[in-house]
This record gives structure tokens, sequence and C-alpha cells, in this order.
């Protein structure tokens, strides 16, 4: 209790300590925090639940911060990542402001969900040390608070995506299949009015985008699709036979 009382004085600027104080209050009672806190990476082991729906394909960087520009995602907004793989873009989305829980049923993928939620905390730790060691503690106290932050915005947990509530959620980031994204529509129609659904490389067959666009990486020719729906979903006719 008491190294979490020292951790708030630092993170609001009211307590200067050195840099080893940094390391064995601040980091300690944070990495605490990642074992505690639901926010944070769980312990239970991941188990296997039934063969994955897809093959594990990574989005890459720049069409992970496309879908979220699409999805205007901001700071206070509910985000669920329905297979979320290495868990990059529940980590985005975080990193956005918003609220963000990665649901995957691959038990590999919630490890490397995890890993990837550990070593981005590291990161906060490492720069919040090295600007202690310049004597910039403006910058160590801001680093600090943004690894609690981000403690308390993300979340990794196993669960098979055809299960969910998602009404909870105005955020829903997809890269599946076209087939699986017309499976979750039951689930999409109970989003609240207004939510934003985005899909990597997959359409929705019989509910019409939003918005569709064709993106091309600075390195890489290939084009992503990437599609845009709001709620509530926009259902096209079917043209009769």
């Amino acid at each position: 209790m008491y190294r979490r009382f020292l951790i708030l004085l630092v993170v609001a600027g009211l307590l200067a300590v050195p840099s080893l104080c940094l390391k064995s209050v601040a980091q300690d009672d944070v990495k605490e925090k990642v074992v505690k806190q639901k926010a944070a990476v769980p312990e239970e082991e991941p188990k296997e639940i039934r063969e994955p729906d897809v093959i594990y394909v990574p989005t890459p960087p720049e069409v992970v911060a496309k879908m979220l520009e699409m999805a205007d995602v901001k700071k206070g907004d509910v985000a669920y990542d329905l297979g979320c793989g290495d868990g990059r873009i529940v980590i985005a989305l975080a990193k956005k402001g918003a609220k963000a829980t990665g649901f995957d049923i691959d038990p590999q993928r919630i490890r490397d969900s995890r890993k990837n939620v550990r070593e981005n905390l590291e990161k906060f730790f490492r720069d919040a040390e090295e600007a202690v060691t310049r004597g910039n503690w403006s910058l160590a106290r801001q680093k600090a608070a943004e690894a609690s932050r981000f403690l308390d915005l993300v979340t990794i947990e196993q669960k098979d995506i055809f299960t969910l509530d998602l009404s909870k959620a105005n955020v829903v980031t997809l890269y599946l299949l076209s087939s699986l994204n017309v499976k979750l529509i039951p689930q999409l129609e109970k989003l609240k009015p207004g939510s934003r659904i985005v899909s990597h490389d997959f359409d929705m067959e019989g509910v019409k985008p939003d918005k569709v666009v064709e993106f091309k990486e600075k390195d890489n020719g290939a084009p992503h699709p990437i599609y845009l729906w709001t709620t509530p979903l926009k259902k096209e006719k079917r043209e009769e036979k």
C-alpha cells in the first residue's frame, strides 16, 4: 500500500525520487498491478477449446493504423478485437485511449498477445528510466502515467468470439473471413447506434459498407481492402432469381 501511495505521488509530480527509486517503487508497483488487475495480462494458462476458425496472418502496422483511422478511434471508446492474434490491434487501440479487449480462441495467440502486452509495458519502463537518467522528470512521470493507463485499458481474453455479447462495444475490429463476418451479424446488430465495425480484407455479404478503402503500404504494392460499417447495419436487398 505504501509503494502504491508513492507511485501515485511520483505520477502526480508531488514527489521527486532518484532513478533507483523509480525502478524499485514505480516499476515494481506497476508490475504488481500487471499480475493482480483484471486489465493486466491474465495469469490463467490458455487451454485448447476447439480448432481456430482461421489461420493466423498478422495485419501490417500501416494497415492497423488505417483501420483505426477509418473507425475514428478515440479516448473513451470501448473496442473489441475479434480474433486478436498477437495483440497488435488491441495495443494500438489502447494507445489511442480506447478501453480495448482482444478475444481469441487459439491458446498460442493468447500467449503471443500477453507477451506483446508485457513488452509494451517494459518499453514504458525503459523510457521512464532513460528520462530519469537524463534528469527529465516531467517525461519520467509521463511515461509512468502512460504505463498505468495502458494497464487499465488493455485486456486479453480467451473466448469463442461467436458466444460473445458485443453490446458494450462501440468499435469492433475484424480480420477473419467473409463467411465469419456474416456469422457475426446477429451479434453485431446488438451494437449501439453509431458503433463502428472495421474489417481488414474481408467484406460482409448482405451488408452495405459505409466506406471501402483500397489501402497500399509504402513498401508493398499489394492493396489491402478495408471495410467500414456503422450501426444500425444497412442490409442489402437480395435479388430474386
